[in-house]
């Protein structure tokens, strides 16, 4: 079973990682997809456009934010530096830079260019916003802390911004704060998914049934969320719900039959709290299935046939643990065990 506290560490990076996404430039109006369409066909329909009108900024930058979503850095670059030269005082056209820079991996020019659209627009909230972002990002947190308050001092209904806030909180260690800062987004966005997750994540740390509502909120915004699913079942194994546990690693193996963590948690369950050996070995089996080098379960299916009384397939499974994780101490006592009761000492 996967430690709790590496799983929360992977939870802060998705959440960091979201920032990247739900704070990214966002398609203009007019860029909406329809059936068929792709974002190739939206540059050549934006591109055409430009022909006709190769002094409106505003053209550029569209096209721009599609090559950035199309990944082509280079290309979003060239023609959000032409709409700045047409237009130099568009607080957007820095936005886009900014996302460009950001995506490229380039942090100091992305902060150079959303500083210069906080410049034209002291008050917009998603230069604000941005740059609040950009250094919790780089873990200059006294800043992000200064920008994401500036955002919230023009508009307390403003879910982005106290996301953000919650996960300076918590990055700076004051998971208080930050579960204040969580709840204050799902009361104003019910569908924020990053939030939900936190907040299920840090009640389950203190086995709180809040938890188990958060996460079931997370998987109604996103069904059969594979992290949902997972942390859910984790939340209700560690908090000996194995009922519910169970049925939830099982939603998970039908969202994902590649997973190996939700048989081999299965398996373990039934192994060490339910006592029904048949059933451990069998979800054992199916870990093995999703990934054969699962050396873990190899062993624990062998530990079950052990504890059946079937020592012959149980030495088998710990030499085969062996040949897979050579010197895996579990395996090699299994062996010894196995030895004495089976007289292969010496073999």
């Amino acid at each position: 079973m996967q430690n709790r506290s590496l799983l929360f560490t992977g939870i802060i990076s998705l959440s960091l990682l979201a920032l990247l996404i739900s704070c990214g430039h966002p398609r203009q109006s007019g860029n909406a997809v329809k059936p068929g369409d792709s974002l190739q066909i939206l540059i050549r329909t934006i591109s055409e456009k430009i022909t006709s009108s190769p002094s409106d900024g505003g053209l550029y930058n569209r096209r721009a934010s599609l090559f950035l979503e199309d990944h082509q850095n280079d290309k979003a670059l060239n023609d959000i530096n032409k709409a700045i030269q047409i237009d130099p005082r568009k607080p957007a056209y820095y936005i886009t830079l900014s996302d460009i820079y950001l995506n490229m991996g380039k942090p100091d020019k992305c902060g150079e260019a959303l500083k210069k659209a906080i410049e034209l627009d002291p008050q917009g909230n998603e230069g604000l916003l941005k740059y609040a972002r950009l250094n919790l990002i780089i873990k200059e947190y006294k800043t992000a802390f200064e920008y994401v308050r500036k955002c919230l001092t023009i508009d307390q209904v403003n879910p982005r911004a106290w996301f953000i806030l919650g996960l300076t909180h918590l990055e700076t260690g004051d998971t208080i704060a930050a579960v204040n800062e969580f709840k204050k987004t799902v009361d104003q966005d019910q569908n924020h998914y990053e939030a939900l997750m936190q907040l299920g994540e840090l009640y389950a740390m203190k086995k709180d049934n809040l938890s188990a509502g958060y996460y079931q909120n997370a998987l109604r915004v996103k069904p059969n969320d594979k992290v949902a699913l997972y942390l859910l079942g984790m939340f209700y194994q560690d908090t000996k719900q194995f009922d519910q546990a169970v049925a939830t690693y099982q939603q998970l193996q039908k969202a994902d039959s590649t997973n190996r963590n939700a048989p081999y948690n299965i398996g373990y369950i039934y192994l060490v709290y339910l006592k029904d050996l048949p059933k451990a070995a069998d979800y054992f089996s199916k870990a093995m299935k999703a990934d054969p080098g699962y050396y873990e379960a190899l062993y624990n299916r062998g530990y079950s046939f052990e504890l059946m009384g079937d020592n012959q397939k149980a030495y088998d499974d710990y030499q085969k643990t062996l040949k897979i994780h050579p010197n895996y101490e579990k395996a090699v006592d299994g062996l010894n065990r196995l030895d004495r009761v089976m007289g292969k000492a010496g073999k």
